[in-house]
C-alpha cells in the first residue's frame, strides 16, 4: 500500500490542471453520418452529399457559450474517414463536396469562431478510417494518420484537447490497424505541448460509459495501468451499439482510487476523469430524436455529478444537415446556462466580512515552535488582520496578532503542551484563500 506521502506526490501537470479548469465544454459530431442518418458510416459514402447550406459556426458557439461552456471539440474526421477540412492526403473531404464550391473548411470556421467568443478549441480525429485503402497496413497508415494530425495541430491555432477514440475495426481491405499510440502522442507533444491527449491517451481518462453516469467517488490518483491504451480500447465502443450508449458504470469500475483499490499498487499517476454524453440518444443528428432532448433536470444531474464530482463534462450537441443546431437543443442549452447563473453567480461568502476561523487539532499535546501560513497568491493577497490562539484543554490563549500573510508567514509560537491551534482571520479584502498551514515542534 502506498504511504500517504507517496500518494500526495502524485500531482497534475500544468496541462491537466488547465483542462480541469475548463470544467464544461461541447462536443460537435458532424459529418457524413449527419446526412445518412447513421451513427457509424462505412467509408463508402459519396462526398457530394455533404452540403450544410445554412452552416453557421457562430450559432453553434454562441449556443454552447450561453450554456456556460468554455470549449469545443469537433469531430474533424469520424470512422467513415470523411474530413471536415481540405486535407492534402485524401479526396474524401469537404474539398469534394458542393458546400462552398469545395473551398469550405468547417474546422477553420469553428476554430476561428471559438477564439472570437473566447472558447477553447479541440479536435477529434478518429484513428479508425474505413475509407482509407492503406488502413491496416501498419506504418503506411500511421504515416497517413500522422500527416493529417499534423495538419490539424499546425494549421488551426492553439488546441486544448486531442480526443483519441478507442474504436478499432476493419478497413476497406478487411484488415485492422495496430495503432502506434506513442507516435501519435509524440506528434501532439511536438506541435501542441499544452494540449491534453484524452481517452486513449495519457492525460485525461474516459469515465467508462457514454450515458453520463458518474462515480460516487471519482479519484484522480489511480493505478498507472488504467491508462493502458489496450485496456481503454477494450472498454470502448467497437460497433454501432445503442445499448452500449446507455450502459452505466458497472460495479467493477466503481472504485479506482480508494486506499482499498490502491492496495498492492506501486505505479500511480494523476489521471482525471472526463464524463461524456450526448444531449440526445445519438451522437449524430437524427430528426426522429428531436423530441428526445435530455431534460434540464437530467443535464443538471450530470453536471453536478461530473463538474461537481471531480471530473469534467463533455456534452455533445449534434448539428443538423443544414448546418445549424436544432432549436430544441439551443433552448435546452439556454436553460442550462440560466440555471448555472441562478445557482453559482453569487457567492454569499464573498459578500461576508465576518471573521473566518480555522481550528486544527494535534494527535497529542506537543511543544510548538513555529506556525507557518501561506496564502494562494495566484488569487492575490487578501488577509489584512489575523490572530493565532493555542490551548491544551482549557481556555484559548492568544499568542500572535498580525496583518499580512502573503506567500509565507512564519509565526513564532513557542508554547508547551499544545493540543489545538486556532487561526482567526479578522479582516480581509475578499474571502481568504489559505493554501498551506504547517505546525512545527520547538522550544525557546
Amino acid at each position: 500500500m502506498p504511504t500517504d506521502q507517496e500518494l500526495i506526490k502524485i500531482v497534475p501537470s500544468k496541462r491537466q490542471l488547465k483542462y480541469q479548469e475548463t470544467e464544461f465544454y461541447a462536443f460537435f459530431h458532424f459529418g457524413m453520418n449527419t446526412y445518412t442518418n447513421r451513427e457509424w458510416g462505412d467509408g463508402t459514402e459519396d462526398s457530394g452529399i455533404f452540403d450544410p447550406q445554412e452552416f453557421d459556426a457562430g450559432q453553434w458557439v454562441s449556443a454552447v457559450k450561453a450554456a456556460g461552456m468554455k470549449g469545443v471539440i469537433l469531430t474533424c474526421k469520424h470512422h467513415d474517414g470523411f474530413c471536415l477540412w481540405s486535407t492534402k492526403y485524401t479526396q474524401h473531404s469537404v474539398a469534394s463536396s458542393p458546400w462552398r464550391d469545395g473551398v469550405g473548411d468547417v474546422v477553420r470556421e469553428v476554430s476561428d469562431t471559438c477564439r472570437r467568443y473566447g472558447l477553447k478549441f479541440g479536435i477529434y480525429l478518429s484513428p479508425w478510417d474505413r475509407n482509407q485503402p492503406c488502413y491496416g497496413s501498419g506504418k503506411e497508415y500511421d504515416d497517413y494518420y500522422i500527416a493529417q494530425l499534423t495538419e490539424l495541430l499546425t494549421g488551426y491555432g492553439e488546441i486544448f484537447s486531442v480526443w483519441l477514440d478507442g474504436a478499432c475495426g476493419e478497413g476497406p481491405n478487411g484488415k485492422k490497424q495496430v495503432y502506434d499510440w506513442e507516435r501519435y502522442y509524440a506528434c501532439v507533444r511536438n506541435y501542441q505541448p499544452d494540449a491534453c491527449i484524452c481517452v486513449c491517451g495519457p492525460d485525461i481518462r474516459w469515465c467508462g460509459n457514454e450515458a453520463g453516469d458518474v462515480r460516487n467517488s471519482e479519484w484522480s490518483v489511480v493505478p498507472a495501468r488504467t491508462a493502458l491504451t489496450e485496456s481503454v480500447q477494450e472498454r470502448s465502443q467497437q460497433s454501432d451499439d445503442e445499448e452500449f450508449r446507455q450502459r452505466k458504470i458497472t460495479s467493477d469500475m466503481e472504485d479506482l482510487g480508494s486506499r482499498a483499490a490502491l492496495e498492492g499498487e506501486r505505479d500511480l499517476i494523476w489521471y482525471p476523469a472526463e464524463v461524456n454524453t450526448s444531449i440526445r440518444p445519438g451522437w449524430f443528428y437524427h430528426p426522429e430524436e428531436d423530441d428526445q432532448v435530455k431534460s434540464l433536470e437530467e443535464l443538471v444531474h450530470i453536471y453536478l455529478g461530473s463538474v461537481g464530482g471531480n471530473a469534467t463534462f463533455l456534452l455533445n450537441i449534434p448539428p443538423m444537415p443544414n448546418g445549424l443546431l436544432h432549436e430544441n437543443d439551443v433552448e435546452r442549452l439556454r436553460e442550462l446556462g440560466e440555471w448555472q447563473q441562478r445557482s453559482f453567480s453569487r457567492n454569499l461568502l464573498e459578500e461576508s466580512h465576518r471573521p473566518v476561523e480555522l481550528v486544527f487539532a494535534l494527535d497529542e499535546a506537543e511543544d510548538v515552535g513555529y506556525l507557518v501560513l501561506k496564502e494562494e497568491i495566484r488569487h492575490s493577497q487578501r488577509v489584512e488582520a489575523f490572530e493565532v490562539f493555542v490551548r491544551d484543554q482549557g481556555e484559548w490563549e492568544k499568542v500572535y496578532t498580525g496583518t499580512v500573510i502573503g506567500y509565507k508567514k512564519i509565526i513564532p509560537v513557542f508554547k508547551e503542551n499544545v493540543r489545538e491551534i486556532r487561526i482567526v482571520l479578522n479582516d480581509y479584502r475578499v474571502l481568504p484563500q489559505i493554501s498551506f498551514v504547517g505546525v512545527y515542534p520547538g522550544k525557546k
